[in-house]
């Protein structure tokens, strides 16, 4: 019979189950306050400079939507990042164990395991994951596996906060130990009414929000009223990067089934080993 261990890595991929209210653990968290955010994008500045994350994909990045009627109108500002579930549903799908929730609450990625096959992306439901491109600036780091925010663990662990809480010029953005009452957000949390994204699929997200706006909060609503300069700037990311290095569809004017072949060769060259079983399942698929 399996041990409690053995049960557990079943169940959640890697390491801990979840820890949120368990004594004697940790449970980093990061409640963000929609009051107070300006729109500034420090956050997404600091995340770039603290990483050195590539042209067009984030690590966090700040949602925009507008509100009202004219003269009565506002902007209203929704920073999103990796929200490091309690029972993240990337870790459960990732088939090489390559991503994996540590016992402190953190979902981390092993890029040594990451193979690209972009299943975490597709489980994720807060869209909070992208594939490195092929060509980076830094040779030394990893390209072609998937990314994600860590919660900055690497400052954590010394005592600082991430580096997008300190760039926050509004303080909206609070983080520290859940499990801790005399934490900042242990006390914040006592006091305010928070709001997570998605509560029905419950993952449990450690990222809340203060006076969140279900509308903005909401992703078909979101991806449909995007405006015309954001959907080409995404457009525009997706022609200058072919192939595996971004699998999404460009919207409108070119061919839909013409970009799937060329997403699908551009994966098989980057996986060569994975191109036999691949085109096999394809053949089994159409003709048995």
């Amino acid at each position: 019979m399996p041990d409690s261990h053995e049960k557990t890595r079943r169940s959640y991929g890697l390491q801990t189950a979840g820890t949120k209210g368990v004594a004697g653990t940790k449970r980093y968290a990061m409640i963000i306050d929609l009051r107070k955010c300006i729109g500034c994008r420090s956050c997404m500045v600091a995340c770039k400079a603290e990483f050195g994350i590539p042209l067009g994909v984030w690590r966090t990045w700040v949602k925009e939507g507008d509100k009202g009627r004219y003269p009565n109108t506002k902007r209203i500002f929704m920073p999103r990042l990796c929200n490091h579930c309690d029972y993240p549903v990337c870790v459960r799908n990732c088939p090489t164990q390559a991503t994996f929730k540590h016992k402190d609450g953190f979902v981390l990625q092993r890029y040594n395991r990451c193979i690209g096959c972009r299943t975490c992306m597709v489980a994720c439901p807060y869209n909070a994951r992208h594939l490195i491109p092929a060509k980076r600036t830094d040779g030394n780091l990893p390209t072609m596996v998937v990314d994600k925010c860590t919660f900055c663990i690497h400052r954590v662990k010394k005592g600082i906060v991430p580096s997008c809480v300190q760039a926050c010029v509004g303080g909206a953005r609070i983080f520290g130990d859940m499990n801790d009452p005399n934490s900042e957000v242990a006390k914040l949390a006592s006091k305010e009414t928070l709001t997570v994204l998605k509560p029905e699929l419950g993952t449990s997200p450690s990222v809340s929000y203060i006076g969140g706006d279900w509308e903005l909060m909401d992703e078909p609503h979101s991806y449909t009223n995007r405006s015309t300069g954001l959907k080409e700037e995404f457009n525009d990311f997706k022609r200058n990067h072919k192939g595996d290095a971004f699998g999404d569809i460009i919207e409108g004017g070119d061919s839909t089934m013409k970009q799937v072949g060329q997403n699908m060769n551009g994966f098989l060259h980057t996986i060569p080993h994975k191109a036999k079983n691949v085109f096999d399942a394809f053949v089994n698929f159409l003709f048995k």
